[in-house]
């Protein structure tokens, strides 16, 4: 009997080990993984063919679980479909109101094969700015999507960059943060192309 008891709770514990680190793993989904999992609950023809991906403010640590993906259905009217993640599980699919993206062609699907730089690795890159040595950054949210024409001083026009805006302590109010503005960061090659950091907002 107690074998049987001892041999139930090993199970019982694995179990819980298993679901905890599934669950874990899930929570640490990047965006990029998120894509290979958004084309299970689009149709074919938007399989792969995304447009942005988009975060909510993260919570408690630097990583967002809040994850918006969004692909270009041609069968859709205004020619897109957005998947919603939480914790590297799907929450709804909805066709969004994108009324400003076909004209400014923000409708374009990305080239997946020029995108090299995920998620976390764009946050490790941001944080590396010189300017944030000594600030305690608290939160990130990241956009994903093509930038226009003029907009990158090195040119890359159509080229895929995070849009990453942080959040830090503020100095004088330990218990509150600010936003102290955005560093964009190329997902070809991992470069910082534009950074507008305020720090000032601490004060």
């Amino acid at each position: 009997m107690k074998n049987k008891s001892a041999l139930l709770y090993r199970a019982l514990l694995v179990s819980a080990l298993v679901g905890s680190a599934l669950q874990s793993q899930a929570a640490d989904a990047t965006a990029f993984d998120l894509i290979k999992e958004g084309n299970r609950y689009v149709g074919e023809q938007a399989k792969d063919k995304v447009v942005q991906i988009r975060s909510e403010k993260s919570v408690g640590s630097l990583t967002p679980i809040v994850w918006y993906v969004v692909f270009y259905d041609s069968t859709a009217t205004l020619k897109a479909v957005e998947v919603k993640f939480a914790a590297g599980k799907m929450q709804d699919v909805k066709r969004p109101l994108r009324l400003l993206e076909p004209v400014t062609g923000g409708d374009t699907p990305l080239d997946r094969a020029k995108l090299k730089v995920d998620s976390d690795e764009a946050i490790k890159i941001a944080l590396k700015e010189p300017v944030l040595g000594n600030i305690k950054v608290t939160a990130t949210q990241l956009k994903l999507e093509k930038v226009g024409e003029g907009v990158l001083e090195r040119g890359g026009v159509g080229e895929a960059v995070w849009k990453i805006k942080l959040w830090a302590i503020k100095l004088r109010e330990a218990t509150r943060d600010a936003d102290i503005g955005e560093v964009w960061v190329s997902a070809t090659d991992g470069k910082v192309v534009k950074s507008d950091l305020r720090i000032n907002r601490l004060d």
